[in-house]
């Protein structure tokens, strides 16, 4: 059985996922409107409705700042999964972190100091700075504001459909579909 619900603020921002009772329990109290339902039908005993897949607020709720906990996870989509100093993708597995100030250097193990990268960059850096190393970061590593993580929250591979439209995963993949699509006219067109 499909578990989860995701929460849109009224302002459809998503804000949470929560669990299909809770979800059902905020439709039968009017506090949510449902905007995406899956096909499941829950039954009480008076009542039945279709599980709702996606709920949006009635009323707008003030967002606090997030604290993103610093982790490899996080770390890992911050860098979106590729090496900060060649640029390869790999899978989470086959990559490591490292300290662009090494620690033994005082490097500290936060977000501004701590990349990703595959195991050969990590070799050939070892414990020297990139300048020392003749290497060059992408791009600095920061604190992010945001992550999109509700798949991965509750430790779903990838987001249910009807959510997809309402955590942009369908207009990012559009545009790259649009992308590729001219690359393939262009060669074609010469």
């Amino acid at each position: 059985m499909i578990e989860w619900t995701l929460l849109l603020n009224s302002t459809f921002e998503p804000m949470k996922v929560v669990a299909w009772r809770k979800a059902v329990l905020m439709v039968l109290l009017g506090k949510v409107e449902v905007i995406e339902e899956y096909d499941r039908l829950v039954r009480g005993i008076q009542f039945g409705l279709r599980l709702p897949a996606v709920i949006r607020l009635r009323r707008y709720i003030k967002k606090r700042t997030p604290i993103i906990k610093f982790s490899r996870q996080n770390i890992y989509i911050r860098d979106g999964g590729k090496c900060q100093y060649c640029g390869m993708h790999f899978s989470q597995k086959e990559l490591t972190y490292d300290h662009v100030v090494p620690r033994s250097r005082g490097g500290e193990t936060e977000w501004t100091n701590v990349v990703i990268c595959c195991t050969v960059c990590n070799i050939k850096k070892g414990g020297r700075t990139p300048e020392e190393a003749g290497m060059s970061l992408i791009r600095r590593p920061k604190v992010p504001l945001w992550l999109p993580l509700f798949p991965l929250t509750v430790g779903l591979k990838e987001a249910p459909k009807p959510w997809r439209e309402y955590l942009y995963v369908d207009s990012v993949s559009a545009i790259q579909d649009s992308r590729r699509e001219e690359g393939i006219l262009s060669q074609y067109l010469r």
